[in-house]
């Protein structure tokens, strides 16, 4: 599966980086060391970017968890985002080493696509998930790529190709059989969930549209550091506005063991691992392999929350994992 050419840096909290290599701004090649290296060495490439991919499906998992606790979306997102701050912090020293500060400019522009990005998306995300299954959530926002491309054409008249056009058809097929199974199930407010999640994506394919030039001039790493950082930021704040400190007092202690896994499994280590693959393998094989997050998301979400495993929700599956890789072909 080849890299479809949009923004690069991956997104902080959610589904990130099963994307960041499907959407490099430019394929990056496989080490030249990796092909002259034993078997063991050859494997390390593509079991980091699936190891990556299935880490980042855990989170939708472990919210879904902390919610049979009582928790709310406010509160759950800071506790993540204050245990991943000091990670993103120290990436953000990792990536400016040896270079001149930020100018003021960057910064802001940083800060206003972590808030697009990464605070508004993961938070939507979050909110959503009060409503629909683990699976349909990963679903839609395995469709970024798709999001980008028709915001490429409605923001700057970029034309989609035949091939691009079914590819995107075959993908929004299988979203709406699996939407239209949940509805059935659930009722309306699957409709709320997913509508959630869709603008969660919207927001996130904002920031790919507008963080291509930022990321030419910083760097995908830097850039990432200082949004995720904003962003964890911003939860915290907003926390602090929206509810009593003495409510962490009433947390649920699983709450807060679930967190300390969401904020460090499932979003710090797998953006390490999977920029770790794209160095080995290369975007587009990275992206290839990341392909198993919305599978491992469903096999979670089976084992673990007991959700329902159809033939509807495996034929959409198999729908959407085929439009977006068809849609990584098309050039």
């Amino acid at each position: 599966m080849g890299a479809i050419k949009y923004g690069p840096a991956p997104r902080a909290g959610e589904a990130w980086l099963p994307r960041i290599a499907a959407m490099s701004a430019s394929p990056l090649p496989a080490s030249p060391t990796s092909a002259s290296a034993g078997p063991a060495a050859a494997w390390a490439g593509p079991a980091l970017a699936m190891g990556g991919a299935v880490a980042f499906s855990g989170k939708a998992i472990i919210v879904k968890l902390a919610y049979r606790h009582g928790v709310d979306a406010v509160t759950l997102i800071m506790l993540r985002m204050a245990v991943a701050l000091p990670f993103f912090l120290l990436m953000c020293w990792w990536a400016g080493r040896g270079r001149a500060p930020l100018p003021w400019r960057d910064r802001g522009i940083a800060a206003a696509l972590g808030f697009s990005g990464y605070y508004l998306s993961s938070y939507l995300d979050f909110l959503g998930l009060q409503y629909i299954t683990a699976s349909l959530e990963r679903l839609i926002l395995y469709l970024t790529p798709s999001v980008v491309l028709l915001l490429g054409r409605v923001l700057h008249g970029k034309r989609a190709s035949g091939r691009q056009w079914a590819a995107m058809a075959l993908a929004y097929f299988g979203l709406v059989l699996v939407f239209g199974h949940e509805l059935t199930l659930v009722g309306p407010r699957v409709a709320l969930g997913a509508g959630l999640v869709v603008a969660s994506t919207l927001s996130y394919a904002l920031y790919l549209v507008y963080s291509g030039e930022v990321v030419q001039r910083i760097g995908a790493l830097r850039l990432t550091g200082w949004a995720s950082a904003v962003a964890s930021v911003l939860c915290l704040a907003q926390f602090t506005l929206l509810r009593p400190l003495g409510s962490l007092a009433d947390i649920a202690p699983p709450v807060w063991w679930l967190s300390l896994l969401n904020g460090t499994l499932c979003t710090v280590l797998p953006v390490l691992m999977v920029m770790l693959a794209i160095a080995r393998i290369g975007s587009g094989k990275a992206a290839q392999y990341g392909m198993v997050g919305p599978v491992s998301t469903i096999v979670l979400g089976v084992l673990i929350l007991g959700e329902p495993f159809t033939g509807w929700v495996a034929a959409g599956t198999l729908c959407v994992l085929g439009g977006v890789a068809l849609l990584a072909r098309a050039r």
